[in-house]
């Protein structure tokens, strides 16, 4: 791993980074780079196994992404996801630890909690938060 100085530039190499053609502020391709194609369709399907893992980080970061991106799409930033992890593990010495599942849930909970009071109010209902201390 010395070789590479840090994870974006193994990942520019793989040809897992997504592609930023930009002009005038208009996005025009979001295509992936070139790089090694073995490399690639591995992590791919690192990725899609890595998706269908119960409990862990890497599943609920592809859930998240999905939603929005698409299968494919979300398939590749997942790939990203793990090479820059195996990058991290190798270059320290490091056991890999994962996140959680509910990691990225921790991680913007105010935000996720206005959003479903947000939809809750849109469909009609009237939402008082109180926390679980509170309540017993």
């Amino acid at each position: 791993m010395s070789r590479f100085p840090t994870a974006d530039h193994l990942a520019s190499w793989a040809g897992m980074c997504p592609g930023n053609h930009e002009s005038a502020g208009k996005r025009k391709s979001g295509k992936t780079t070139q790089g090694s194609r073995w490399l690639k369709s591995t992590l791919v399907q690192s990725a899609w196994a890595v998706s269908h893992t119960k409990d862990s980080y890497f599943r609920a970061y592809f859930r998240r992404l999905v939603g929005r991106r698409g299968k494919k799409r979300a398939l590749v930033a997942l790939g990203h996801s793990l090479l820059t992890t195996i990058y991290h593990v190798l270059k320290t010495g490091r056991p890999y630890a994962d996140l959680g599942v509910d990691y990225l849930d921790k991680l913007d909970a105010k935000r996720i909690t206005r959003s479903h009071v947000r939809r809750l109010e849109n469909l009609g209902y009237t939402v008082i938060l109180t926390r679980p201390e509170e309540a017993a």
